[in-house]
Parts: C-alpha cells; structure tokens; sequence
C-alpha cells in the first residue's frame, strides 16, 4: 500500500528499508526511521522499546503523528487477524506485483532458508 500511495502522490519510496539494506534510513519518507523503529516496537510486545519508539517519533514529528502511526498498526493488526480467523486465502504469491516486491527486498532468501530448516 505504501509504495502505491507513493507513486500516486509522485514520491519515491525505498522499500528496502525494511530489510535493513536502504542508505537512506528514512527511505524517502519523512520520519520513516522512527515510523520504521515504532512499528518494529508495537511488533515485539516491549513495552520500554515502544515507550522509547514513541517518545522519540513524538519528539521529531508530532502526538498527531504518533496516534496516526499506531491507528495504522492496529488495523494491520486487526486485518491480519480477521483474515486468520475466517479463513481468507493469501493473496495470489505468482501476481507481478507480489513476485517484484519479493525480489527487490530479497524475501526470497527467508523462503530458502526456512525450506532448508523443514528438511532439517
């Protein structure tokens, strides 16, 4: 969603920073690492990382942008767990989109890595 939105706004987005592989650790957009450290931190549970990420995303940018920051990670959370629950099939791994992105961030790897811990 993020690198459509930005096309569509004219931006360019490095969606490597992701995987820790962009230069630029806001990857084109503004405040990206401290959004990036604050999403990492509402994904681990901790709660001193999350107040240390949202304090520090506070102070660079704003509350406003620290509320919108975690409305959006509770909807991915919220997605994610309507679709678990009901059954939702992933979507279509094969479609252009989906194969570029996975190249680009080198998503591949994980897959080879986590089929040579199966076989293990």
């Amino acid at each position: 969603m993020l690198r459509v939105s930005a096309k569509l706004a004219g931006d360019t987005v490095d969606l490597t920073a992701l995987t820790g592989a962009c230069e630029d650790k806001d990857a084109g957009v503004k405040h990206g690492a401290l959004l990036l450290a604050f999403a990492e931190a509402v994904m681990s549970r901790d709660s001193a990382t999350l107040t240390m990420a949202r304090d520090a995303l506070e102070q660079a940018s704003s509350a406003g942008i620290v509320i919108e920051a975690a409305g959006v990670a509770a909807n991915f959370q919220r997605m994610v767990r309507i679709a678990d629950a009901t059954g939702i099939p992933v979507d279509d791994m094969t479609s252009e989109l989906g194969t570029t992105i996975r190249e680009e961030l080198g998503l591949y790897a994980f897959e080879s890595a986590a089929n040579s811990v199966r076989k293990d």
